[in-house]
């Protein structure tokens, strides 16, 4: 951590404590508020496959036991998942009650459709927000993530995903290499730690379009630039600051990363890491938990974990966001509500951070030390979401077809792996894609 930040002082200033607002404070207050109020009831939960679901499944019974409201869950892979909820949501009967939302890819979709219930009149109501919700303990930067431009807050925050780097300890002390403070420096230390006789590489990252822009935002974080629009909302993604966050991205994947890495996603990028053939993966935290998974990881131990480095202007993470939404449509408000509470309660944002499931929205989770200091995981660990939380910054810019983006923008800089120039390719992704923009923009 920074010389003279406290544990305390760094979380507050990366994620801000957020005061209750009157609505809140009112109901926390003694109310007739009662976990069994919906029991009998069922709905139904549609999230996304990740540890963090796994974690909520796994405890679901504790839920149901407590209210009564039997819940029907499934975990979907993530393309899969967001074109689902979407066609559903279009049809204006979705099969679901509460649905897990990637605020950096359908904020905007969601928010613009109005597919979400707007949380605040379920929060301000005493009979059915419990006592203990305390929403002053969510971060601010989560709250933010989670209300739309409207003032309407649609969702309510789950966790904030943060890129950090990965690093194998025992590679780097082969070479007596530290853990790279700048860009360049971890792409020489890369270069010096590729061994391709013995199959190990410098490094490992996303190559496969779309899944390969959040990396490329890494980069681009750390320049003057930092966005992928103006103050106008213009595409701006053949900057000279974008082309050398492209230039960047194209030589560590190209000189120091796997033969095939262009198909590569986060999946085989970790399952990369985790046989001990990377030295740096930079990707986000919610991937950690296999990584000391001592019967699946040959590297479990031996995991190192650092803020990403600083960039060339600046020193930022990438940051993303997820939250759970209850379907405007859904006829079971009060018992979805319910069930919002548990999931991103403080016991379960608790059981995310020291399984190694991801950063937490709520803050309280990283001042359990008890809990911390039983976990698997080094305090290093800890130490680096701290530190990314100061710095973090949105990874993708918030607009309607964000899909639609990265699968420009991503093929544009897989290109650039096989050889293609990068300025040639973000000048054509950028002309390809302004246009969608625009429109989705005059839409809006």
């Amino acid at each position: 951590m920074t010389r003279g930040i406290t544990r305390r002082t760094a979380l507050a200033a990366g994620a801000g404590l957020l005061a209750a607002p009157p609505i809140v404070r009112e109901a926390n207050a003694q109310s007739a508020f009662d976990w069994k109020r919906f029991s009998g009831e069922r709905i139904e939960v549609s999230l996304t496959a990740n540890p963090r679901s796994q974690i909520l499944i796994q405890n679901q019974r504790e839920f149901e036991d407590m209210t009564g409201i039997r819940v029907g869950a499934e975990a979907i892979p993530e393309q899969q998942h967001r074109q689902k909820f979407a066609i559903e949501f279009a049809s204006g009967r979705p099969s679901f009650d509460v649905v897990g939302i990637s605020l950096h890819v359908n904020k905007r979709q969601v928010g613009k459709a109005r597919w979400c219930t707007d949380i605040k009149a379920l929060m301000a109501d005493p009979t059915i927000t419990a006592p203990d919700f305390d929403f002053a303990d969510f971060g601010a930067g989560a709250v933010e993530y989670s209300t739309q431009s409207d003032g309407r807050m649609d969702t309510l925050p789950e966790f904030t995903d943060y890129f950090i780097l990965y690093y194998n300890k025992e590679l780097l002390a082969a070479k007596n290499i530290a853990p790279p403070a700048t860009f360049d420096d971890m792409y020489e230390s890369a270069r010096r730690l590729n061994d391709t006789s013995r199959q190990i590489y410098g490094n490992v990252g996303r190559g496969l379009r779309n899944a390969n822009v959040v990396l490329y935002s890494s980069f681009l974080l750390g320049t003057q630039q930092r966005d992928f629009l103006d103050a106008q909302r213009r595409l701006i993604s053949d900057t000279p600051d974008a082309i050398w966050a492209g230039e960047f991205y194209k030589k560590l994947l190209r000189d120091c990363s796997p033969p095939g890495v262009s198909g590569f996603n986060w999946n085989e990028a970790q399952t990369t890491f985790m046989q001990g053939r990377a030295a740096f993966w930079l990707d986000g935290v919610g991937f950690a938990a296999p990584l000391e998974d001592r019967t699946r990881s040959r590297v479990a131990g031996k995991v190192g974990y650092a803020v990403v480095p600083r960039g060339p202007a600046h020193h930022h993470c990438a940051m993303f966001g997820t939250a759970f939404g209850i379907a405007e449509q859904s006829r079971k408000k009060g018992a979805s509500w319910m069930y919002l509470q548990w999931a991103s309660g403080k016991a379960n944002q608790l059981r995310y951070l020291t399984s190694g499931a991801g950063s937490p929205a709520r803050t309280s989770a990283y001042r359990n030390e008890e809990a911390i200091s039983q976990s698997r995981f080094s305090r290093e660990f800890f130490n680096t979401l701290i530190e990314s939380a100061r710095i973090s910054r949105p990874g993708l810019p918030e607009i309607v077809p964000v899909t639609e983006f990265r699968d420009t923008l991503g093929a544009a800089l897989t290109s650039t792996i096989g050889g293609a120039d990068v300025a040639t390719e973000l000048r054509r992704a950028t002309e390809a894609f302004r246009p969608v923009l625009e429109q989705s923009e005059r839409a809006s």
